[in-house]
């Protein structure tokens, strides 16, 4: 018959002889043996409150940016912005230079009268892609300007750059876990980890020109 006690428990049977059980504790020993068994759970206890709070330490701080100080490039995106192309940012881009259903423009936000891009912070960072208003979803369609929507490019996930555009079925994809989103339904999450659409930014049209009308809708970047 087996036994289903701990192994680890079991009493020694190689060699000659059987084990016997300890003679019992004397109440100096008993006394003792309390003491030592109080010092080492006091010290489990302590380790386990360090151990924890260094992990929600970690956690927390991993999370949260450095602060850093606020100036004319890392402005967030405002109304009346131009938008410029994200390689060259000396280049403005107009309704002109979309394509319906011709791919995604990375961009960052210019204050039109400073002339000063916002590219300071990767949380600037624009997507624009177009297509027939006719196919952009009824959320989307108060946020755009002429079939034209733009998007934070940073995945909600874990805050990498969404920067592939997946031709195949017109969605923004992001290359570190793979989550899409559908540019023509606000950016809704089709597939991949992330926990949320990419937050819409509004624009407009004024005298020919692309602008930003308004903030992101919702926070940029990573939760």
């Amino acid at each position: 018959m087996v036994s289903n006690e701990d192994p680890k428990l079991r009493p020694a049977l190689s060699g000659a002889g059987t084990a016997t059980s300890p003679a019992d504790p004397t109440p100096e020993e008993e006394d003792q043996m309390m003491r030592r068994r109080r010092f080492i759970q006091a010290g489990i206890g302590v380790s386990l409150v360090l151990t924890v709070g260094g992990l929600s330490a970690l956690s927390v701080t991993g999370g949260l940016r450095p602060i850093s100080k606020m100036t004319p490039d890392r402005e967030p995106p405002a109304d009346g912005d131009e938008l410029v192309l994200a390689a060259e940012q000396g280049t403005v881009i107009s309704p002109g230079d979309i394509a319906v259903d011709s791919g995604m423009i990375m961009a960052y936000p210019r204050d039109p009268a400073s002339q000063v891009v916002k590219s300071g912070t990767v949380d600037n960072l624009i997507l624009i892609a177009r297509f027939d208003p006719a196919n952009l979803s009824a959320n989307t369609q108060p946020q755009a300007a002429d079939g034209i929507v733009a998007y934070s490019g940073l995945c909600p996930h874990l805050g990498c750059t969404v920067s592939i555009w997946d031709a195949a079925n017109g969605w923004f994809h992001c290359p570190c876990h793979h989550a899409e989103f559908d540019p023509r339904d606000d950016a809704k999450v089709v597939s991949g980890p992330s926990p949320r659409p990419l937050p819409a930014l509004p624009l407009k049209l004024s005298g020919g020109s692309l602008l930003v009308a308004g903030s992101f809708l919702t926070p940029v970047g990573a939760g």
